[in-house]
Formats: C-alpha cells, sequence, structure tokens
C-alpha cells in the first residue's frame, strides 16, 4: 500500500553485553568455522535482564530522542517473539506501566521476526485511520538466554540467536524518515515449517519441551515439503511483498539507495535479495548489522538507526527494509530519509 504522512520521529536501541563467536561457548568448533564463513561476527547477551525491561530501555531513548512528550503517545505496539511475560499476563501492559506511560489503548503484535513491520502497519492504520493517533510506540524485544535455547545451534549456522530490544515513535507530522510504502502477506501453507508436530493442545503436565526450531523445521522438511519445494515457495512470495513496497513507492529497484535485512549470513542475503532484485550488493547494509546477531523481530531497526546515527544514510536515500517471521509472514517498506536527526 501507498502510504502518505506517515513518518518515523526517532528510535531507541537498547543492546546488553557483546559476545564474539569465535569465543561463544557453547559452539562447536565447526559452528565457529561456519559463523566466519558467513561472515556473522558476534551476538548480544542479556543473562538475566528480562526482553520486557529491555524494551522499556529502548522505548525510554526513542521518547526521550522523540519531538513527543511521553504524555503525548496516545497508543502502543509491542512485539512478541521469544518469552516475553508469563503466560496469562500482558506484555504491552508491562512496558507501558514501567515506561510512566498513560492508560493508552495497546496491542500485541506476534509475529516473531517480522514484528517490528508487524507493528509498523498498525501504527499506520492508527495514524492514518478514523483513530486519528498522533503519536505510536513500537516496541520489542528478546532475551533467549535459556537452557531451553541453544543461541549458537538451535537454527542451523546461518544467524545467532541475539537479545535486545529496539523502539520506535511514529506520528503523520514529521520526523527523520517518511514511510513511503508497506506491503506484507502471509504464506499460510508454510504455516507448519516453524510448529513442526507440535501439539495444539495445551501443556499436558510434563517437563517444558527443549525449544529448538531447527528441529521442528527439519521434521516439516523430512515429513511435508522438501528444501527445493520450500525455499521456491517463499522466495517467490517474498520477493513479491517487496516488488510490491517499491512499486507501491513510485520506485524502482534501480533507485533503492539501500537495503536492510535482517541479520543472516550475507551470502543468503546476496543470492535470495539483492541478485534477484538487480540492486549491488554495496548498498546492502550489512556490516553492522553481523555483529549484533538475530534479535528476532528488532534487527532492521537497530541497523537503521545506527545507519542513520552514524551518518551511513544521509537524506535523499530510499531505503527498502523488510523481515520474515513463522507463519510465513514477510513484510517490506520503503522509507525515505528526510533530514539526519539530532541524536
Amino acid at each position: 500500500m501507498k502510504i502518505n504522512g506517515v513518518f518515523i520521529d526517532s528510535l531507541g536501541v537498547h543492546l546488553p553485553e557483546w559476545v564474539a563467536s569465535a569465543e561463544a561457548e557453547g559452539a562447536s568448533d565447526y559452528a565457529r568455522g561456519e559463523f566466519a564463513a558467513a561472515g556473522l561476527k558476534g551476538t548480544h547477551v542479556a543473562g538475566d535482564v528480562p526482553a520486557a525491561d529491555m524494551a522499556v530501555l529502548a522505548a525510554r531513548s526513542a521518547v526521550t530522542r522523540s519531538s513527543a512528550q511521553l504524555e503525548a503517545i496516545d497508543y502502543h505496539v509491542h512485539g512478541s517473539v521469544y518469552y516475553q511475560v508469563p503466560e496469562g499476563a500482558y506484555a504491552p501492559a508491562y512496558v507501558l506501566r514501567e515506561l510512566g506511560a498513560g492508560e493508552i489503548p495497546s496491542l500485541d503484535v506476534q509475529q516473531g521476526c517480522n514484528s517490528m513491520l508487524g507493528g509498523l502497519e498498525a501504527a499506520i492504520g492508527q495514524v492514518t485511520g478514523v483513530a486519528k493517533r498522533n503519536n505510536v510506540l513500537i516496541t520489542t524485544a528478546t532475551n533467549f538466554s535459556t537452557p531451553l535455547i541453544n543461541r549458537w545451534g538451535d537454527f542451523g549456522t546461518s544467524s545467532i540467536f541475539s537479545d535486545g530490544a529496539v523502539a520506535a515513535v511514529v506520528n503523520g507530522r514529521g520526523g527523520f524518515a517518511e514511510v513511503r510504502s508497506l506491503a506484507s502477506g502471509t504464506l499460510h501453507s508454510l504455516e507448519q515449517w516453524h510448529r513442526g508436530e507440535e501439539s495444539l493442545l495445551p501443556p499436558d503436565g510434563s517437563d517444558r519441551k527443549y525449544f529448538n526450531m531447527g528441529e521442528r523445521s527439519q521434521y516439516f522438511v523430512d515429513n511435508v515439503m522438501g528444501f527445493a519445494e520450500l525455499f521456491e515457495k517463499f522466495g517467490k512470495f517474498d520477493l513479491g511483498i517487496i516488488n510490491e513496497a517499491i512499486v507501491d513507492a513510485g520506485l524502482t529497484s534501480e533507485e533503492i539507495s539501500k537495503v536492510i535485512s535482517i541479520n543472516v549470513d550475507k551470502r543468503m542475503t546476496e543470492h535470495a535479495l539483492m541478485r534477484p532484485l538487480g540492486i549491488p550488493m554495496d548498498r546492502l547494509v550489512w556490516e553492522y548489522g553481523s555483529s549484533v546477531g538475530h534479535a528476532g523481530g528488532a534487527d532492521i531497526f537497530i541497523t537503521l538507526e545506527h545507519a542513520v546515527r552514524t551518518g551511513e544514510l544521509v537524506p535523499g536515500d530510499h531505503v527498502l527494509m523488510t523481515s520474515q517471521g513463522p507463519g510465513w509472514v514477510c513484510s517490506a517498506t520503503v522509507l525515505t530519509i528526510g533530514e539526519l536527526p539530532a541524536w
């Protein structure tokens, strides 16, 4: 969809302690070698700092940098990836209470690694629709520090799970970036890819099963759909979504100045994204993200914040951002950088 009059006013990031992939405890020598070949330099580990608390820290930073005061925030979208709060509790309410925000409406977007773009899509509707919200806060955070997950190997060696948080303030008045378009979709024929053979029934009282996304994915490949068909399906689907976003922005792929995608093996991004779009690899904003790790839905906005703050993005740049999540969901947005913010 073509977007008019929606802007990203500010961004806030919180990243905990950094750990180099070459020095990772729990990673095999083979995995370390594969990370090096993929260009993945490290990740961030939060330890006993909850994801929801990191979301609060990122939100405080975003609000401090925003042209709006905290009391002017009138809607909140939180993206849940992995564990946020105990079952039956509500993560957005925790974030808002800790932040000291007003008693405003909120939404929990459970789109996994697509959660920030899913949140942006919801925010666009709130700003441009009948609600006419003034300032929408979007947050997401992850903490994979649990014995139930091996961040160094549970999803192969094409990415490393990372802990961290990001927040954005979106409005209809102005900001450093204008949202030109956003496209999204759900390829539900791949829903079982991230579910595997897990039961849909409530827990039966037995010990919680080790959370291994790689095992679920392998079950799907072995029993439902082979690799070749799987990659063909989601590759074609993702490129359709991305091209829709570019066209709706009134641009061509040649006019895209920079591309920001999730933090995975650079070779995968080149073959699955950049080459099919005909965009040179030197337009991929990747170097910083290669040391951040894959922090769920936060990746692309963490990279955006860094690229704006360090001057890698400049006024006039057209930026394509894309992410994916379980389901299989994919979203893409095109931003135009209007100015460099004070921060």
